[in-house]
């Protein structure tokens, strides 16, 4: 059962798509339409430009990775980009976001999110840092809340330590995924995301394992070097969160307030997901049988979608 529908197995929701427009010359522009091959059936997810602007070109595809690349060119006359309202239909049956990216001629540039709730956006005269934090910081607060491998991999942090230490072993991991998430987003280690994503999958199972064998009080290198370990860990799952950010295409001019506000949305979430976990956990502990049980079965539900994930990447 699980190698039958393992070609369509997924953590993650699909990755954002992303439409982006550069102004060439006054009032022409070439478009970058990316999304991903893989689509909700029945889905049809398109870009919206403004109804003033007349396309020069047919749209030209390109595969890359696991992504379709459509790109043209419009004119938009006198009237040019400011103003313009930019939108996706759509969004909704597809289950993803659209991010906007436009690069005027005169130098602005302008992000934007497109969302089932807000589908249509008007580039503006002038757009704040403030607005590009919030709409990365929203992008990486959705991302790892929608990331059942990243939550499985914390919850199982948390069933490993007492709650005293819990607060190390968590810092620690957070450390360890923003150096690599860094390092990676800004091209200075650059690795192949399946190897990546299945490496993911096994350290769940790693650490499913290690609860295990700490419900039967067994010494376990964990156990020994909590903190060491977690931040080990958290290395290899910033590549999985860079991976997703560079999926967006992200002009280099971008990418450092884009890079910041997205772990800051991470961050935030993976607070909150840990907030809400602690509260079962804490209802157990009153009893060291009871939290003995628990501890295991939730192993074993970590560890059988662990490997669950293992056939589903090593398989797509």
């Amino acid at each position: 059962m699980i190698l039958s529908c393992a070609s369509t197995a997924s953590a993650h929701p699909l990755s954002p798509s992303l439409i982006h427009i550069k102004e060439h010359a006054p009032g022409q522009a070439d478009v970058t339409w990316k999304t991903p091959k893989l689509k909700v059936p029945g889905s049809k997810l398109r870009p919206v430009l403004p109804d003033h602007c007349q396309s020069l070109s047919q749209p030209e595809l390109r595969q890359q990775g696991t992504a379709r690349i459509y790109t043209w060119r419009i004119d938009c006359g006198e009237r040019g980009l400011s103003n313009a309202s930019i939108g996706a239909d759509g969004i909704a049956e597809s289950r993803t976001d659209v991010i906007v990216h436009i690069e005027l001629l005169d130098g602005r540039t302008y992000r934007s999110i497109l969302t089932d709730d807000e589908p249509r956006w008007s580039v503006p005269e002038v757009q704040s840092d403030w607005d590009v934090f919030t709409n990365y910081a929203r992008l990486g607060f959705e991302h790892i809340l929608s990331g059942f491998d990243h939550l499985s991999f914390v919850f199982g942090l948390m069933l490993l330590v007492t709650l005293r230490r819990l607060f190390w072993v968590v810092t620690a991991f957070t450390i360890g995924h923003s150096i690599t998430l860094a390092l990676s987003v800004l091209d200075v280690v650059r690795v192949q995301q399946r190897p990546v994503e299945i490496l993911i999958a096994l350290s769940i199972g790693v650490v499913a394992w290690e609860v295990v064998r700490f419900a039967n009080a067994e010494q376990t290198g964990f156990t020994r070097l909590p903190v060491v370990i977690a931040a080990t860990f958290g290395l290899l799952h910033g590549l999985g969160f860079a991976g997703a950010l560079r999926e967006l295409g992200l002009p280099q001019g971008a990418i450092p307030l884009s890079l910041f506000s997205f772990n800051v949305g991470i961050e935030v979430g993976q607070l909150a997901f840990i907030a809400v976990a602690l509260v079962p956990v804490a209802l157990v502990s009153s009893s060291d049988s009871l939290l003995r049980t628990f501890r295991i079965v939730s192993a074993y539900v970590i560890g059988t979608l662990a490997f669950y994930w293992v056939f589903a990447r090593a398989l797509t």
